[in-house]
């Protein structure tokens, strides 16, 4: 429920604040007074868009503040607490609108997009337009309004459900049945698989080739340098390292006998001696080991070559031609066993499609028979709005589809004959506004209150009647307000009477500025502003007594619960 609204610089407000309670609130002032700016102002706090028109002018910036209570709106709660703007109970919404046109918007003081915003705002208030009779004419709003109606949201959501089952088995048996033929494919496939298994390597083997590719490029290189190591150790040359070291440990030995504290000196360069001749056998054996094979080397350079084609051709490094082949077998295998699989999936269709049809029969009995109820109810509506003997009829029309639709088997359109002896026809081609105004609020009227929002807002939805049928609507309103927050901005002073509270709208000017102010209004000024509705310009004591006596029957209907 809407406790409080704040708005500063908005518009024409300077500032005001506003409390509202329970049961049904007017808002009522001259033509022109800005009525409907308290409107404006919810819709923007429920994540409308801006622009920097709504900031009064000379000032920097627009501010709107709504406080709602949360006691009776289980859907906003769970909704704050699922996106973690939950504050111990509390629900504020914030907008701050620009001069230049950029907003920003909080809840419960936390930055929010305006996403978000839409999201809560559809949780706490619902806002009924003057002009929203006209999306009443639109046959898919028509069929949304009967399923609401009706509280076929768990039925609809299986039709939805199967449907969407339905087609994603479809698209998969096109995708199979749907390309080229796929013994084509298969033997191209097998061609390449086949050309992989013999020549694609290993990450290990690729590495080994590798290797033996340098060691064959490179073997006269190894040849010629370790036959110069060999000579370097123990070639003919005096300088050779082995016939070098063999005359120091000769000499060494000898000068040891003598100072036996170069013995360790000695046995130093006797293991060196072993490790250099060690050296030399191993290099020895090496070269010796070592040929030149031309054949060899050709053979691995057009292995690696053929690798190299076979990565250019598959769009793949070399390192994973491997991997490839295990994807293209996989490939193989899933065409090969398209046939089987198309069979399952043309079964597994089958099957959803014998639960859609049940499913869908089950939503056109629910209905067939909310169609019967909105037509009763809206057609006596009509008669109490001031078209007696007209007729409203809420007609299923079977659609002719082969395939699921998540929306069902049936269209609704909305038929009615607002004179008795007319045949019906359809709403959308009523020619008379007044007419379809009336019949749109009958309908409107008799689908109140089919959701727990604890708010609903009425901006001039009772435009174009009067009297009797005035009387009606207000009646219909203040009951509503039984169960309901509701807030209506209303010019028919029969509307007026029966709220519970009635708050007021007037606009001054000192020839420079312009302003609005909002208030609350006592029995007396309720009375006054009633009078001024019904008379106009000049108010007399018989419009004063009039006033008067629709306020007294409004608060008997109250208490009586009539």
């Amino acid at each position: 429920m809407l406790e409080t609204l704040f708005v500063k610089d908005f518009a024409i407000v300077g500032a005001a604040e506003i409390a509202f309670g329970d049961g049904l609130t007017v808002v009522t002032g001259e033509t022109g007074a800005g009525k409907s700016l308290l409107v404006d102002a919810l819709l923007l706090l429920a994540g409308n868009r801006a622009d920097a028109g709504v900031v009064r002018h000379g000032c920097e910036r627009a501010e709107l503040i709504a406080q709602f209570s949360l006691a009776d709106a289980p859907a906003a709660q769970a909704w704050l607490a699922a996106e973690e703007f939950d504050e111990d109970g509390a629900c504020q919404l914030r907008r701050v609108i620009r001069s230049e046109g950029s907003s920003r918007a909080w809840i419960n003081g936390r930055p929010a997009t305006l996403v978000q915003m839409q999201a809560l705002g559809e949780r706490l208030i619902e806002i009924h337009g003057q002009h929203e009779h006209q999306a009443l004419l639109g046959r898919n709003h028509q069929l949304a309004l009967v399923d609401a109606y009706g509280d076929h949201a768990a039925a609809l959501a299986q039709v939805g459900s199967l449907t969407a089952r339905w087609r994603e088995l479809d698209a998969q048996m096109h995708a199979l049945d749907g390309g080229e033929d796929n013994s084509e494919r298969i033997a191209m496939l097998d061609h390449q698989l086949a050309e992989l298994d013999r020549h694609a390597l290993s990450a290990a083997e690729l590495a080994a080739l590798d290797e033996n590719h340098r060691h064959l490029a490179n073997a006269g290189q190894l040849m010629q340098g370790s036959s110069a190591v060999a000579e370097l150790l123990d070639g003919d040359s005096e300088f050779a390292a082995l016939r070098a070291i063999n005359r120091a440990q000769n000499e060494l030995a000898r000068l040891a006998e003598v100072d036996p504290r170069l013995t360790p000196a000695r046995e130093l360069l006797d293991a060196a001696g072993i490790q250099l001749g060690e050296a030399n056998a191993l290099i020895a054996r090496y070269r010796d080991g070592l040929e030149l094979d031309p054949e060899r080397l050709a053979e691995t350079e057009a292995q690696i070559a053929r690798l190299h084609e076979l990565a250019r051709k598959h769009r793949v490094p070399m390192a994973e031609l491997k991997v490839q082949a295990d994807s293209l077998r996989g490939e193989v295998e899933s065409l090969r066993g398209a046939g089987e699989r198309l069979i399952v999936l043309g079964r597994e269709r089958e099957r959803i499609g014998a639960e859609y049809a049940d499913a869908a029969k089950i939503l056109t009995r629910l209905r067939s028979a909310t169609a019967r109820k909105l037509s009763t109810d809206v057609s006596a509506l009509m008669g109490e709005l001031g078209m007696a003997g007209g007729r409203f009829e809420a007609t299923l029309e079977h659609l002719e589809e082969s395939v699921p639709d998540a929306q069902g088997l049936e269209r609704v359109e909305f038929l009615v004959s607002a004179n008795p002896g007319q045949p019906p026809r359809a709403l959308r081609k009523v020619a008379s506004g007044g007419e379809l105004s009336r019949i749109s609020l009958a309908i409107e009227v008799a689908a109140l209150g089919l959701d727990d929002v604890g708010t609903m807002v009425f901006d001039e939805v009772d435009s174009g009647i009067g009297g009797a049928v005035a009387e009606v609507v207000g009646l219909k309103l203040r009951r509503l307000g039984e169960k309901r927050q509701v807030l209506c901005v209303t010019h028919l002073p029969q509307v007026a009477a029966q709220a519970h509270a009635h708050l007021q709208v007037a606009k001054s000017t000192d020839g420079k500025e312009t302003e609005i102010s909002i208030h609350a209004l006592d029995a007396r000024s309720r009375r006054d502003e009633i009078a001024r509705m019904l008379g106009g310009v000049e108010v007399t004591r018989e419009t004063l007594a009039h006033a008067k006596q629709m306020l007294e029957a409004g608060s008997r209907r109250s208490a009586t619960g009539n």
